[in-house]
Formats: C-alpha cells, structure tokens, sequence
C-alpha cells in the first residue's frame, strides 16, 4: 500500500518529521514501512517561466527559439517541443539545475540529469524547459500533461516561483507492508490513525455532512439481501443529475500517488474513498438497473456473466451476486458487469457500499480467477459499521465536486451488527507479560490514542469496531508493548515453573520405528504424499479395491500429483527403483508417512490419516530377514507376545506364495512380502524386492514402554530337544503357537534349531527342531513335572499331524 505523506498530513495537520523519522517511528509501532521516495528527487532550480516571444531557429527546421521570462529576467531556451505558444507558462530549469530523467520515460537515473547553458545550432540556450516525464512523473498523475511536449500552467500560477511547489512534488510517498489482520490500516484513516498515535499528534478525521434534497432514496431504489450468511450489510444512495468531469487536481494527485489512475470524477470518488476509509464501493448506472430494485443472492452452477474488462466468467453456486430484478449486474466484492457501468451519458447513479463475507469472496475470486483490489480487501473481513460512512463521504464529495444532486435517505439492509468488544484490563499482568513497569495511566494513554475506550466501573477496554485484530488480552498487551517502545523493553530472564518436555506416546514409538531401521541398515527416505491415479494399475490393485477411493485436489500440480495417497508403496518401490537404476547394490529405504482414506465421497469431512511404517528393499536378505525387522521392532516397542504370520493376505501387488498379513492378538497390525514380478517389471526393479508395511495407529493400541523387573533365577532351568516331521502344509507359527498355550507356566522359551528336508524324510514332509527350556519361579522342577508338560505339547502338534521323528 502507498501513501503521500501530505495526505497523511491532511488529517494529522500537527505532524512535523523528516522522511527518515518517520520511516523510523511508524516501523517501530508496528506500522511496518517498506520504503520511500521524494517525487522530488533530483528536481533544482526549476521555476514557473512565461513565453513572452518564439521565433524560428535560423539553422533548424524542427528548433524554435524562445524568450522566457523565469521572474527576475528573461532567458533564452531553444526547444523542439510542438506544444508551446506565446504567453504559456511552462517549468524551466535553469543554468546548473537537474531534472529526474528523460522526456521518453526511460528509468529515472539515479543521480539525475544535470543541464547546464550552451548551444544548439549555434544558438545559445540558457536552460530547459520540461515535460512531466522529465520531472519524474507521469500522464497517469497529471493527465492534463500532453503526451509528447513541454507541461502548460494554468494561468493562475505565479511566474518565477517554485514550479516544483506548483505541481505538488514536494512530497514523499511511503510504502507500507500491512498484515492481513490488520484490515483497518488499508485505508489512509487507518495509517493516519496509526501516525497521529505514534507521534502523540491529534487526529482529525474529515468532517462528513451530506446535504441531500428533500427527496427519499426509497422512491428510487429498493434492495433485497437473500443470503445473509455472504452479506451483513448492504447500503445504498442516489445521485442523481450526474455531470461527468475530470476530478480536481488535489484528488488525482492524490490517487496518483497511491497507485491510482484517475479516470473521471465519478470513478474517482469511489477509488478515493476506498482509499481513504477502506472500503471498496461501486457504482451502477440506475437506469440500467431492471424495476430499480437490487437482490444480493448466490448464482446458479454453470451460469456465465460478462465483467466490466469484457470478459465472460465461468460461476458457480457459491458466488455471490447482485442483481437487479431481471439479470445479474455485478459480481459482488470482485468486479461489476458490462451491462451496467457508468458511462458518459450517465444521469442517475446508484451508489453500493457493503460488507460481504471474507473467505467467500477470497475463494470466489480464485474460483473465476479474477482477483481485484476490492476483493483483496473485502477478502480480509470488513467493519460493517464503516459501510455507512463510507457511502456518506462519497455523496458529500459528489456535493461538493458539483458532480450531481443527493437524493435524500440510504437504503440499509444490515444484520444484527455485533457489540463492541470488551477486554478485562489488567495493568499488573500486562506488566508481567512484557517484563515492564508502565503505570495503569501510562498504558490508558496508550489506549486512548488509538481510540479505544475504557470502562472504569467493568475494568475493561472497549474495543471499536475498526480493530478486528483485538480479541485478548495478549492483544492488548501488545498495543502497550509498541507504543511504550519495543527497544525500552529491559532484558529480563522469563519466570515461571519450569516444566519438562517430552515426546508423546505415538511419536516414541515413531522413534523407535526410525532407530530400529537405521540399527538394522535402512535409510530413510521420504515421498509425495501427491501420487497420480495410474499407480493402481503398476501396483495391480483391482478396479473395485478401497484403495481407488481417493481424495482428489483442487489445485494439483499436474497429473502426476493430483490425488492423495492411499498406499504407501508407490514412494517406496519408486525410490527403489531409482537406486536400482543408477546400480546402487544392497539398498534398505524406510519411511514413516501419512495415507489419506476417505470416509466418505465426495468428502464430507476430514479423511482418516493414518500413519504406516513401510520398509523395502533389494539386494542381501530375504522374506526373513524382513521378518525380522519386524520383530525386532515389536520387543523394542513392548509388544511382547509372538506376532503370527497369516500367509492369506491376499495383496495383489506382492507374491502370491510370499506373502503374510503380521497379527498380533487377532488384530492384523500390517503386512509384509516379496514385491510380485509383474510389479517389479512394472517399475523396473531387476531382482527380488522385498516390502513390509506397518499400520502405526493398530500398533499404537498394543504397545507400551513400561518395564517390570525380575530378579535373576534362583532355580536351574531344564532344556529338552524335540525333533518332529511335520507336514510341509503345517506353518512353524502353528507349531509354536500350541508350545506356547501348552507348555504351561513352567515354559520359559523355545528356540528353533534345524529344519531339513531331504531323502532320509518321506514325501510331503520336512523335520524340525526345537529347544525348550522349562523352569520354575519357586522350586526346582521335577521330572514327572516336565514330563508332563512334554506330553500336553506331543498330544498338541499330533493333531497336526505331526509325529516325533525316530
């Protein structure tokens, strides 16, 4: 946002500083200020001089010469501008003066152009005289500047006095970085506010009187709001008799210097205003409006609407409208439509100013792709109570500008409009807080520069409607905080009990996740949580599989990235493939990361995120050695019980004879396999590749970190080898799993030592080992004891048909 300081200075007449001082202080309370820039910048020795006589150049066709009284003496300038006559008066820079650049508008140099007396053609020239462009400026800020030649006076300007001062470049405009909360400081009341505060200087805010006619608005215009959640305030007045003209110069100087082309007096007065207060207005030809009545409603999907810069809109069923009791004419807070604008034939004007909800128009503007000054302001939340004013100072300046006649009345359909905030005051917090000592007067000072009140029977500040941005009492606070002076804040150690922080439960478990695979030679890797739609099909997942049920975006960058992943494979067997095709041997990934599952399409709510821990890799080890990884993670996580191996996992996308789902007390917590061919041909991957997935939040449920300590054994322990043929059918998950429910309390671990098969072992079978080792908390065990437990195990695996082998 940009700002002449002399339009500042208009409602802050007392402030007195140097451009640097005020760049200083207004960035110090929290005004940040970007930068600035004299518009008089390398422009000396220029005056108003007046053409008494021209005469041609002797030796030059295009050259004229030209006696120009500057005041105190006529000097001789020799020009080739086409535009000037006897008796103009024009700016003259004199012998040693500098003017800002060039007459073509090239970049401005930096240090300017120096003019100096001399001769063209042979005949001496005592100085220059300009155009706008050389002054710095341009047509956009003095458009009565013709478009090539020298810049004419008025005849009311004095001859030899400061053309400079003349034009008004004796000023300096600042540019402001304004935060999105703080919607009152778009406007110049709002910066100027913030000035008359930090320099402790009145603020005098315009004086808004309208003078209207005796008639009533209502006879002219009638207004409807049919989605009041969009629209909290509508108002609207008549003008009427409306005589189109140039706007004074004061106003298209200062438009100009806030980045505003002035256009006509009409135009002007609605761009003025919204610079000034902040709020964006519109005006519509009345005449075109259908049956006078205005109705402020949502479109109808697929509708289309021409806009005022010719182009036709694509809209939707969230796009607020207005319209007039036949079509649409504007699209509200963005831009009004072709079929309604001011033109030179204009005679009665209707004139909007409204308050319209925030994030609709934000997304509105961004659905149709049109974003508009206006609606970057309304975007960001407007006060409904500066509607009105707004609208009155527009119909006082159309007054006095003799531009029309204001009928008499508005037209205000406004919701309930919210009380004024109110904050507990409490001066020895706020001191706390900041580690300051303000006395309660000082900070009430503070608050009553910038106009928020104080109620002493509630103890409480009354905040007005401007400033949104005001909700707590941290707020408030920090309004001490920036005019008592950030750089006077002392250092102070912080106070308080000092608390310990810590991971949460889900992210230890994370962590060990991480520390477990690096231990075990994993690196981790990390992947798009974007994926594109074909990677079902490399991954063979059916056509009909919940994992084709996706949250789709908006936005997406391509393709490629334009749904949310419900799988986290395709990272990992990507990033696989990556090494494998730069030859990379014996690569170990693992990545912990989100998969998005919808509840429910389209979305009605937030899909269910889902944390998996997935592991992949190709080169040294096997199906087991992926097995083991896993169970390595499960102990170190206090899962203590044996996870089984369910080998009918049924996942396409792996090998149909390597593959089992990981189940822990009847809850599959993941799975595991090796990557089926077709999906390895399908990414490249030339060898055997191995995957495993866990599903985070179902491990959550059955870990635990808590730890119980048993003291060493006081009693020996005794082992017994148990040698089996089991049918090649039968799974060592099943054999283990009936040593452990049979084998008693008395069983303290098995252990796997051999298995063969071979010739010596019949068709169909294979042989197996195992270690037990029995022992008890309290005695010594007995043979008949442990015999005992053997038996239950044999009667057990010989209902697998399992037989002890001779």
């Amino acid at each position: 946002m940009n700002t002449a300081l002399s339009w500042i200075k208009a409602y802050v007449p007392d402030l007195s500083c140097t451009d640097q001082e005020y760049f200083d202080a207004m960035t110090l309370t929290g005004t940040k200020v970007e930068g600035y820039e004299r518009m008089d910048k390398n422009l000396e020795k220029i005056v108003i001089g007046q053409i008494e006589k021209i005469e041609k150049h002797p030796d030059a066709d295009k050259l004229i010469i030209c006696q120009v009284n500057v005041g105190d003496r006529t000097i001789q300038i020799v020009t080739g501008a086409p535009n000037v006559k006897e008796g103009d008066k024009v700016p003259v820079v004199l012998d040693g003066g500098k003017v800002a650049g060039g007459h073509d508008g090239s970049p401005l140099p930096e240090d300017g152009i120096k003019i100096k007396a001399g001769k063209l053609r042979g005949i001496e020239s005592d100085g220059m005289m300009c155009s706008i462009e050389e002054l710095g400026s341009s047509r956009d800020m003095y458009p009565e500047a013709p478009e090539n030649g020298i810049y004419i006076f008025d005849d009311d300007v004095e001859v030899g006095t400061d053309a400079v001062e003349a034009l008004g470049l004796h000023d300096t405009v600042f540019e402001y970085e304004i935060t999105s909360n703080r919607v009152d400081c778009y406007s110049i009341l709002g910066i100027a506010r913030e000035a008359a505060a930090t320099f402790r200087k009145p603020f005098i805010p315009p004086v808004v009187e309208v003078h209207a006619n005796g008639e009533n608005v209502h006879d002219y215009v009638d207004v409807e709001v049919q989605d009041t959640d969009l629209c909290t305030r509508y108002c609207a007045r008549v003008c009427k008799n409306i005589k189109i003209a140039p706007s004074p110069k004061w106003m298209q100087r200062r438009l100009a210097a806030a980045g505003i082309r002035p256009i006509n007096n009409l135009v002007d007065i609605t761009n003025y205003v919204m610079a000034e207060y902040g709020q964006p207005m519109h005006a519509y030809d009345l005449d075109t409006i259908a049956g006078h009545k205005i109705i402020v409603r949502r479109t109808k999907d697929g509708d289309e609407f021409e806009t005022l810069d010719g182009q036709i809109r694509k809209l939707d069923n969230q796009v607020l409208m207005i319209c007039d009791a036949e079509k649409e004419v504007g699209i509200a807070g963005i831009m009004g439509g072709e079929n309604s604008k001011i033109t030179d034939d204009v005679h009665t004007v209707l004139f909007e100013a409204a308050t319209f909800n925030g994030p609709n128009i934000r997304k509105s503007a961004k659905r149709i792709g049109m974003r508009t000054e206006a609606s970057g302001i309304f975007e960001k939340g407007l006060d409904p109570v500066n509607a009105e004013a707004a609208i009155d100072r527009a119909c006082q300046l159309i007054e006095e500008l003799g531009c029309g006649e204001v009928v008499g009345g508005m037209v205000d359909v406004c919701e309930p409009i919210k009380p004024l905030r109110r904050i507990p005051f409490e001066p020895e917090k706020i001191n706390r807080f900041l580690g300051t000592d303000i006395t309660k007067e000082q900070m009430l000072e503070y608050f009553g520069r910038i106009e928020l009140a104080y109620d002493e029977a509630a103890n409480e500040i009354v905040v007005p409607s401007f400033r949104q941005d005001l909700e707590g009492f941290a707020d408030i606070a920090e309004e001490v905080a920036r005019f008592y002076g950030y750089d006077k804040i002392p250092t102070t150690l912080p106070s308080g009990e000092a608390t310990t922080g810590k991971l949460s439960f889900e992210e230890r478990i994370e962590q060990k996740a991480r520390d477990i695979a690096e231990y075990c030679g994993f690196s981790q890797g990390m992947s798009y949580s974007f994926e594109s739609p074909k990677v079902f099909d490399k991954l063979l997942i059916p056509a009909d599989s919940k994992l084709r049920k996706t949250v789709t975006i908006l936005n997406p960058l391509g393709e490629d990235y334009s749904i949310m992943r419900t799988t986290s494979l395709n990272g990992m067997l990507t990033s696989l493939a990556t090494n494998y095709n730069r030859r990379n041997k014996d690569v170990r990934l693992y990545e912990i990361g989100n998969i998005y599952l919808p509840k429910a399409l389209p979305l009605t709510e937030l899909p269910d995120e889902r944390m998996q821990f997935t592991l992949g890799f190709y080169g040294e080890g096997d199906f087991f050695t992926m097995k083991g990884v896993i169970e390595e993670f499960l102990e170190h996580i206090g899962m203590k019980k044996k996870a089984e191996y369910d080998p009918n996992a049924q996942k396409p996308w792996l090998h149909p004879g390597r593959q089992a789902n990981v189940v822990y007390e009847g809850t599959v917590i993941g799975y595991l396999g090796e990557v089926h061919p077709k999906v390895m041909a399908n990414y490249g991957i030339g060898q055997r590749t191995y995957v495993a997935v866990l599903d985070m939040p179902a491990v959550d449920g059955f870990a635990s970190f808590d730890r119980k300590y048993e003291g060493i054994a006081k009693y020996p322990a005794v082992t017994r080898d148990i040698s089996m043929v089991v049918p090649r059918t039968v799974l060592v998950g099943q054999i283990e799993k009936i040593l452990a429910q049979r084998g008693g309390k008395i069983l303290e671990s098995y252990s796997l030592f051999d298995i063969y098969e071979g010739t010596q072992i019949k068709e169909g079978y294979k042989s197996i080992a195992y270690t037990l080792t029995f022992r008890a908390k309290d005695k010594t065990l007995e043979d008949a004891e442990i015999t005992a437990a053997m038996k239950k195990i044999l009667n057990g695996l010989e209902q697998l048909g399992i037989e002890l082998r001779q």
